[in-house]
Order: structure tokens, then C-alpha cells, then sequence
């Protein structure tokens, strides 16, 4: 069904979003969206929310499947306030949020869906996972001179690292089971990022209940949802392979005419596939999964 408003979505309160696990996937550009949407689908989402631009133009035979609502972030509108304007109509519901041309990998998703593993996080009195957002790029820029390519693409196999969340309210002591994550090409090409988007860690899967805020960082101002494991023992952690980075970096002039590869001594051409993210430790099945 088609939105003109954020509040018409809102309004109309669908019932499968209000259910979960839904996935809201917001569109900065036209790159992509199709294999976005198919791929949460597959991923066993039930209701899958596209917000974009009014132009930007899918597979007509995507419409039947999605709830497209329309929504500009390249007119000021953010992701975190629609994010929260929908956490409030839907208490209790899992709820996952990305970009285009991202794609969320958990644990043996080949063979479980992702209701399935929210509903066993659920059973572990866990009510957020930490994703990590793991960059993927095109491993031959000139015949994909966007950065983006779903047969060429690429990954960084090591290089990333985790430093201690610093707590400003209590002296700047680490706060408990928060870390900061890095890596990637922000890392490798730090220089071209500033420094407050340099995080690789994203909380994009949690429970919604009344009052609680996602803040600009991709942080909850409820501090347990924060974190990336309960007092008691490991849990699981999924990950979210993106070309956002890629794709950025090739459209600042400021970065693009610096890059001829991305490719390095530890790339590794992406597979696509969940065990790969595994043996690399870009994701965690926690203890029981």
C-alpha cells in the first residue's frame, strides 16, 4: 500500500507492522532499493516498510509485498525521527531499520528466519541485538564506477577494533558491555570521514515500547539496549553488509579522484552467505543458537 505522509502510515496503523518483526529500509538514493526490499523479505520480515522519495520507482511487482510510504532524506527529513514517530504505534514489536543497498546477515540465516532468532533473543530477556555494518564495495571501480556491484562485491577480512564507550556522566569511566566499534573503509579512509561517523556498531534490531528514543548516533537513550550482551553471557549479534560507504566515498570530490581500488591486501570477495561472516568474527551466534 502507498503513503503520501509518514502520519498517513501512522494513522492507518497495518497491522502486520504493528505485529512484527518489521523492517523499515530508508532510501537516500534510487541504487538498489529492489534487492533491498527482496532481500528482507527472504529474510522472513512481515512487514517490510520502504521510505523514499516519491520518484524513486520500484519493481511493480514489489508493491503487493511492501508498505511504501513516502519520505525525502535528502529534504532534511531524518531516519531517526520516523523511526521513533513508528517505535511509538507498534509496543512490544521487533523492529529493524537500515538503508538502501544494505543487507542484514544474522546467524545461519540460510536455514532460520529472522523470526525465528528474535524470538530465541527474546527467550534470552534480550530486547536489542548489536549489528555490526560491515562495508562491501565493488571490486572493480571502472566497471562499477558507483562502488556498487551485487556479482563483484567485496569485503574488508581484518582491520577492525573496539575501543571502550566512554561515560561522560561518570567521569569519563567505560560504561558496562558498550564498546565502540571500527573498521572497514571508514577506517581505512578515516581522513574522508568525519570523525562522530566513523562507528561500525549500529543497534538495528529491537524491541519497541513506549518512551524509548533512537538517537542520532544509532544508540538508544535506554543504555541495556546498548548494550552487546547480558550480564550472564554472550549473545548473538548480526551483522549488516552495506555499500553505503563506498557509494559515498565515490560521490564526495573530495574522496573520489583519490580512489582508483578499494581493494587491498585484505580483501576478500563477499559470498553472500552467513558462514562467511562467522569465521571472519563479524558476527556472534552467542552460546545457545
Amino acid at each position: 500500500m502507498r503513503f503520501n505522509t509518514l502520519s498517513a502510515f501512522l494513522s492507518a496503523k497495518p497491522e502486520a507492522f504493528l505485529r512484527g518483526p518489521s523492517a523499515m529500509i530508508f532510501a537516500e538514493d534510487p541504487v538498489e532499493i529492489d534487492s533491498t526490499l527482496r532481500h528482507h523479505l527472504d529474510a522472513g520480515f512481515r512487514c517490510v516498510v520502504l521510505l523514499a522519495h516519491p520518484e524513486f520507482r520500484i519493481d511493480p511487482r514489489l508493491d503487493a509485498r511492501i508498505e511504501r510510504v513516502d519520505y525525502d532524506l535528502t529534504r532534511g527529513e531524518s531516519l531517526e525521527a520516523a523511526v521513533n514517530r513508528m517505535i511509538a504505534i507498534a509496543p512490544g514489536a521487533w523492529l529493524y531499520y537500515c538503508y538502501n543497498a544494505e543487507y542484514l546477515f544474522h546467524p545461519f540465516c540460510e536455514t532460520r528466519s529472522v523470526g525465528e532468532m528474535l524470538a530465541f533473543h527474546t527467550e534470552e530477556r534480550r530486547d536489542a541485538m548489536l549489528t555490526y555494518v560491515v562495508d562491501l564495495y565493488a571490486g572493480d571501480l571502472d566497471a562499477a564506477p558507483d562502488a556498487v556491484s551485487l556479482e563483484d562485491a567485496w569485503l574488508d577480512k581484518s582491520g577492525y577494533y573496539a575501543l571502550a564507550r566512554k561515560d561522560a556522566a561518570n567521569h569519563y569511566h567505560p560504561k558496562e558491555r558498550q564498546l565502540d566499534f571500527f573498521g572497514g573503509l571508514r577506517w581505512r579512509y578515516e581522513e574522508h570521514v568525519p570523525h562522530n561517523r566513523r562507528r561500525i556498531d549500529r543497534i538495528s534490531l529491537f524491541r519497541a515500547r513506549p518512551g524509548l528514543t533512537l538517537l542520532p548516533d544509532f544508540t538508544f537513550d535506554d543504555e541495556e539496549y546498548n548494550t552487546y550482551a547480558c550480564k550472564w553471557h554472550n549473545n548473538l549479534t548480526a551483522t549488516i553488509c552495506s555499500f553505503r560507504v563506498a557509494k559515498a566515498l565515490k560521490r564526495n570530490p573530495g574522496s573520489t579522484y583519490e580512489i582508483g581500488n578499494f581493494r587491498w591486501h585484505n580483501s576478500a570477495p563477499f559470498e553472500w552467505q552467513s558462514r562467511q561472516l562467522l569465521d571472519l568474527g563479524l558476527m556472534e551466534p552467542g552460546q545457545w543458537f
